[in-house]
């Protein structure tokens, strides 16, 4: 570009409006710099002053008086006066009369000829006001009757002059069809121009400083001309007065138009200081209105953005308002502080409480506070509930409530308590409630579990500076005192130890620690009614799971090893009280025999006795590895101790000797168990599959004895050994021990009824054995030759049937064993008889041999040794037999199996007998 071309311009923007419009001019050679641009005519009006040199392609200036279509020349000095390719066009606008113009306005348009005489006229509205939104595109014609509107807005009108103005009247009665995006371009419209008017005189003058500049050398001419002409220095009074009188009587036609535009300004410039500090003035509402609605975080927000506007202000306005703002923060702070101490709360509503007091300096360790008044109340709470249920206890044993133990089910299964404090059990016509110390540590627990993890959580979010940091800035309120750390410890220590002491003054007052007082171990209760071993399970499931919650805290201190020990305790007493409990229930198992046998082929015959013994010991073993046995993480093993080993060996040894006594109380006491009127009526009638009959309603010794002995046996050698074995599955130790302690104890039981059944069933055969022998005077040395065996030896023969009968039906697996030692006791008492006899003849002889043979041969299946030794010394007392009395020998003896062959089958089988027959 050369600097000595003339200038060019060759684009303008905008193309037309009013006076003052702001220009860019673009184009060539438009001067080097500022002081090199000598000249800026827009619609031949000099605007160099209101022009503003860019660049030498640019100039933005801004349009003077020039009214019509013309050209936009740039003279500078280095090119000279320029030339144009566009075009600018000047119009005016139609100015209020209360408008600011740079202009002489021509009023004949606006203001009636009226005026002059005096008399009012309507207001005057220009252009601009006729339609404040600038769409004015579907003319004046009303889209509402009036009489709609009037009906529409009673007390309102659409004439924007007066106080009772209605936007929606107007919008009715203008832009009834106008769409909602032409409305929102017209309120744009609004607002460009009341900030173009409220720039002020400052920005109107500078907008139009070349007029402003014309007006004032007008001016100063016409002094100078007036001076020139005026020699006497008249006319310029007269024209002062003049002007003066002009002004006066302007004003007194403006004036009231005037004050109403004062006003208005006040009110503009009131509403302009509401509308830029608006956020102050309606902070203490909108601040009412935030707390009430919850949104506490705005609260804070607003406050800390208030108080660093206007904490410092000296305006008293506002310094009023910012003290009410303090007011309502302080009692906000006492709300938001009374709501954090009440409790229960939730752990993240806390820490917000707790946050929002620290976001606003309140005064003190806000975080601190909440920790200790809540473990406070934790306290209060854990002695209340202790007082309360002891209150319960006490008003109960009145009124003759009563707590049962926990039914077993019709399968022998023990029932165990619910866990809903609500749990009724009914028995017949008697209801059973829950024991209130169950519901004590119920509670106990719930209240610990759900409280102390809070507390915890809360404690470290302080120690961690979580609670004390600000939101708005990320730094800490105040540094944490170290020694509230330890503080904090003890009191979660406190806390432990206080449910552990309460826990053991209700169900274990022994483990008390020694140090306490007896005034401080009334303080955690005294109480008197004994718990059943049935509801301690319960006990143990919630203080098992109270520690497990708490051990995922990873608690201070000696706080672990309290709550561990407390529950090691409650799980030691649980198993040695359900142990004893279950030795109880066995020794008492009597009072439920029915003596009605059932014979399979493992077991023979036994009652139901074995198996309610097996079924107890069983159910006792699986509810207490359920409950006590069984290790959650984190655990002691319950037999780690070598106290609970030995405790707990000693118990299982008696729980599995427990069945001893009641099988001798069964045995040997005539009473029936249970009473006779436990008995079924059908079980009177019937003794067992083998219908043998009470006497009397009561079962006879011998049964008693025998039945006993089945039972004994069965229990000795199968249940006995499937106990044992189940013990060592659930981790008892020294079990091998306890088998061969009991073993002995069976053993003794076992010989002690066996004994006595045999004495019981032998002593009436034996001792009339003697006395049928000599039936009839009978005389040994007077025998006659034997036809056959006598009566005696057939009776001795069918009582021993009787015998095995008896045995066989109850337990078939006994039949030798007894037989044999009746068998030894029959030829015990036949050798004795045989050598007492002093003398013998040979019919004698041959008589005596051929019974001894007859019973061998009968009972050769049960001869022991020593009842083989006993027939060979009544043999050789009786001396050699004759050769001719052989074969009558073996006639007597194949008579005598040919009329005894049925009583013989009692002993051996048949294809034995047919055997020995046909032999």
């Amino acid at each position: 570009m050369s600097r000595s071309g003339p200038p060019l311009v060759t684009g303008v923007a905008p193309k037309e409006g009013p006076p003052g419009t702001r220009i860019t001019i673009r184009g060539e050679n438009l001067g080097y710099d500022p002081k090199d641009l000598i000249g800026v005519k827009i619609c031949g009006v000099d605007c160099l002053l209101a022009a503003d040199w860019k660049s030498p392609s640019k100039i933005i200036a801004r349009s003077g008086p020039g009214k019509g279509k013309g050209d936009i020349i740039v003279i500078t000095k280095s090119g000279g006066q320029g030339t144009c390719t566009v075009g600018f066009k000047g119009y005016y606008v139609q100015i209020g009369p209360l408008q600011e113009s740079a202009i002489w306005i021509d009023e004949s348009q606006s203001v009636s000829s009226n005026l002059r005489h005096g008399r009012p006229s309507s207001p005057l509205f220009s252009k601009d006001d006729e339609d404040p939104l600038g769409i004015s595109d579907e003319g004046n014609q009303a889209k509402f009757s009036e009489e709609d509107l009037l009906e529409l807005f009673p007390e309102a009108s659409g004439n924007m002059s007066i106080e009772n103005f209605s936007s929606s009247w107007y919008l009715l009665e203008n832009h009834h069809s106008t769409s909602f995006d032409d409305l929102r371009a017209g309120l744009a419209h609004m607002k460009r121009k009341a900030k173009h008017r409220s720039e002020g005189p400052i920005a109107f003058v500078k907008t139009n400083l070349s007029s402003t500049l014309d007006c004032l050398d007008s001016l100063q001419n016409m002094y100078s001309k007036f001076c020139t002409d005026d020699i006497r220095g008249e006319f310029i009074n007269s024209y002062a007065v003049l002007l003066m009188q002009a002004k006066s009587c302007a004003d007194g036609l403006f004036q009231e138009v005037l004050g109403r535009k004062d006003k208005a300004d006040s009110t503009r410039n009131a509403l302009s200081v509401l509308q830029r500090f608006k956020f102050l003035f309606y902070l203490p509402l909108n601040l009412q209105r935030n707390i009430q609605k919850g949104d506490y975080n705005m609260v804070i927000n607003d406050y800390i953005r208030a108080r660093s506007l206007f904490a410092d202000t000296q305006v008293q306005v506002f310094r009023k308002v910012y003290k009410e703002v303090e007011n309502q923060i302080n009692e906000f702070r006492d709300m938001l502080k009374q709501k954090l101490m009440e409790l229960p709360n939730s752990l993240e509503n806390q820490k917000k409480l707790i946050k929002y007091l620290i976001s606003l300096e309140c005064s003190g360790d806000p975080a601190w506070e909440c920790l200790v008044n809540q473990q406070k109340w934790l306290t209060t709470i854990l002695l209340r509930c202790k007082e309360q249920h002891l209150q319960e206890e006490k008003e109960s044993q009145p009124n003759g409530d009563v707590f049962g133990t926990p039914q077993r089910t019709s399968n022998l299964s023990r029932a165990k308590p619910g866990d809903s404090n609500s749990l009724k059990l009914e028995h017949g016509s008697s209801k059973f409630t829950n024991p209130q110390r169950i519901m004590y540590i119920e509670e106990l627990c719930e209240i610990l579990t759900y409280n102390l993890p809070d507390l915890w959580k809360l404690g470290q979010a302080y120690f961690s500076g979580a609670l004390i940091v600000k939101e708005q800035t990320g730094e800490k309120a105040f540094k944490i005192d170290v020694s509230k750390h330890s503080q904090f410890k003890q009191m979660i220590t406190d806390t432990i130890s206080l449910f552990s002491n309460l826990v053991r003054a209700a169900f274990l007052p022994q483990t008390l620690p020694e140090k306490l007082s007896a005034e401080d171990k009334t303080k955690y209760g005294q109480w008197n009614q004994v718990i059943p071993g049935d509801w301690l399970p319960s006990c143990v499931r919630h203080i098992r799971n109270c520690v497990w919650s708490l051990s995922l805290l990873d608690l201070p201190g000696e706080s672990p090893t309290v709550i561990n020990d407390l529950a090691f305790d409650m799980r030691t007493n649980c198993m040695f009280t359900l142990l004893k409990q279950a030795i109880s229930d066995i020794q008492q198992l009597h009072i439920k025999e029915t003596w009605i046998v059932e014979t399979d082929d493992e077991s023979g015959g036994t009652t139901q006795l074995p198996a309610l013994f097996e079924n107890i010991v069983n159910e006792t073993i699986q509810h207490l590895h359920e409950v006590v046995v069984q290790n959650k993480q984190g655990e002691p093993e319950i037999f780690g101790q070598r106290t609970v080993q030995k405790d707990s060996t000693q118990l299982c040894s008696e729980l599995l000797q427990a069945f001893v006594p009641c099988l001798d109380c069964l045995a040997f006491t005539p009473v029936m168990a249970g009473g006779s009127s436990n008995i079924a009526d059908d079980s009177k009638k019937r003794f067992s599959t083998s219908s043998m009959d009470f006497e009397e309603h009561s079962l006879q010794f011998d049964k008693r004895l025998i039945i006993m002995l089945s039972n004994c046996s069965h229990t000795m050698e199968r249940i006995i050994p499937r106990l044992v074995e189940n013990l060592n599955k659930h981790g008892y130790v020294e079990m091998n021990k306890a088998l061969q302690t009991t073993r002995e104890r069976y053993e003794e039981l076992d010989s002690k009824l066996f004994e006595a059944y045999i004495e019981e069933k032998s002593n009436p055969i034996v001792g009339a054995i003697e006395q049928n022998m000599y039936r009839g005077r009978f005389d040994w040395k007077t025998c006659r030759k034997p036809a056959g065996v006598r009566n005696y030896l057939k009776d001795v023969i069918m009582k021993m049937i009787e015998v095995h009968a008896e045995v066989f039906a109850v337990s078939p697996s006994f039949v030798t064993r007894v037989t044999q030692k009746v068998v030894e006791s029959v030829s015990e008492e036949i050798t004795r008889v045989i050598e007492c006899v002093t003398e013998f003849n040979e019919h004698g002889k041959l008589q005596a041999r051929v019974e001894l043979k007859a019973l061998q041969e009968t009972v050769k299946l049960y001869i022991t040794p020593h009842a083989n030794q006993c027939f060979k010394e009544a043999m050789d007392n009786l001396g050699s037999m004759k050769p001719e009395d052989k074969k009558l020998l073996e006639d007597l003896l194949n008579k005598y199996k040919s009329q005894m062959k049925f009583q013989m089958m009692c002993f051996y089988g048949d294809s034995l007998l047919r055997n020995s027959v046909s032999a």
